[in-house]
């Protein structure tokens, strides 16, 4: 019981929560969650891989952490970094293995997942652009992870495009306003290597291509007229908001302020979705 507490620090339970969520939303905006069990199973291959991806980025950031977040279980050395690779390992594994109860997709999709998660804190995270995809790429797979649990793969993919690039120009915005911090941790982020002009230029390109791609699901009579009202009015006019905003004054706080307005903003995208069903 001693391990418990630092244990479920180490997987930031509040974004497994937030990742079994995702799930859950993923098979919602479809129009069914049934079968349940097989939601309520993905919800928690998702939860649990989610848990172990957050433990094994701590393993990998021990250094970095000693510096900047002392506190943690591993630099406070409440714990081992052996005990929590292996523990980080059990959950990864726990957690695809919980797929094969779906089908056999669903099982290649939790394993990638896991996979691309380990590779992201292990290396990619450090690289230009790679790990910004990488993360991207595990976003739109919840919503996919979700359609596959209800056997609607089809429905579940326009809302995973839209959460991929949503999040490749945020996570681009982050590392801009987290340009300093990674500097001296000696990560290679896009605006490090090429400069803050071309990372908000590459993230306004992502956003103007959002904007356009948001609306063709309405001309291919996808979603209906209430998505098409509620897409312009709640999502990409913050999406342009940003854009202005970001150019007019990218200083870490304007952009950490965009990076939340851009989160809480995923939620009305999700309405938009649901409601155009």
């Amino acid at each position: 019981f001693l391990f418990l507490k630092p244990c479920l620090a180490l997987t930031r339970p509040v974004n497994v929560v937030i990742g079994g969520l995702s799930i859950f939303v993923g098979a919602l905006v479809t129009g069914t969650i049934e079968p349940t069990a097989n939601v309520l199973v993905a919800c928690l291959s998702g939860g649990l891989i989610a848990g172990g991806a957050n433990a094994i980025n701590d393993y990998f950031d021990i250094e970095i952490d000693r510096r900047n977040k002392p506190y943690r279980p591993l630099p406070s050395n409440t714990i081992s970094p052996r005990f929590v690779y292996f523990f980080s390992l059990a959950l990864l594994v726990l957690g695809s293995v919980l797929g094969i109860w779906i089908n056999y997709l669903a099982l290649f999709i939790a394993v990638f997942t896991a996979l691309l998660l380990y590779s992201y804190s292990a290396k990619l995270k450090r690289t230009v652009l790679i790990g910004n995809i990488a993360v991207s790429i595990v976003t739109g797979l919840a919503f996919v992870y979700g359609g596959v649990a209800v056997g609607r793969i089809s429905d579940a993919l326009i809302p995973a495009g839209f959460a991929f690039f949503f999040h490749l120009g945020r996570e681009i915005i982050k590392d801009v306003e987290d340009m300093k911090g990674d500097s001296e941790e000696g990560v290679k982020t896009l605006p490090i290597r090429y400069g803050v002009r071309a990372a908000l230029s590459s993230a306004t390109a992502i956003y103007i291509l959002l904007i356009i791609l948001t609306v063709l699901p309405y001309l291919a009579e996808v979603y209906n007229q209430a998505y098409l009202i509620i897409v312009i009015a709640g999502v990409d006019s913050v999406l342009l908001f940003t854009i202005i905003k970001m150019w007019r004054n990218p200083q870490s706080r304007q952009l950490h302020f965009l990076s939340n307005l851009l989160k809480a903003d995923m939620i009305v995208g999700l309405i938009a979705i649901f409601v155009g069903k």
